[in-house]
């Protein structure tokens, strides 16, 4: 909860939505491991459609905080990538945070740090099955 608090006053500071941060998350993550950030992909990620994915990408692309670029591969399709602007943006306001956050981390050693990481990953998986299985739950009643 303190993260999403964290997250909801850097998005009110600059006019974003909490949607609008999540997908910046997103597409930063997705830029680290190099996997292509397409539209489709950004809204299956944030579980919202198409029209709405659509609304988001212009918002942030006025902000100047992401781009639409022609897949040099395929050039029917569109990635959209991060600029240095938001990068910036965001290291300004989570870089102290994520700073404070690493050295506590140095507190721990290895095998600390291997059961809080087996834990959160274990609490990740049930959260994210409760939201699948709300879902199912809702679709039939």
């Amino acid at each position: 909860m303190e993260l999403d608090l964290f997250a909801a006053e850097f998005a009110g500071l600059h006019g974003l939505h909490p949607t609008d941060v999540r997908a910046l998350i997103h597409l930063l993550d997705a830029a680290r491991a190099d996997t292509p950030a397409t539209p489709g992909w950004l809204g299956a990620q944030l579980g919202v459609n198409s029209a709405s994915t659509t609304a988001l990408v212009d918002r942030l692309e006025r902000l100047e905080l992401v781009r639409r670029e022609r897949d040099a591969h395929d050039r029917r399709r569109v990635r959209i990538t991060v600029t240095d602007r938001a990068v910036t943006l965001g290291w300004s306001f989570f870089g102290p945070l994520i700073n404070e956050m690493v050295a506590s981390m140095r507190t721990f050693d290895e095998k600390d740090l291997a059961t809080v990481r087996r834990f959160l990953l274990a609490m990740r998986d049930v959260a994210a099955a409760g939201r699948r299985n709300q879902r199912r739950g809702s679709a039939g009643g």
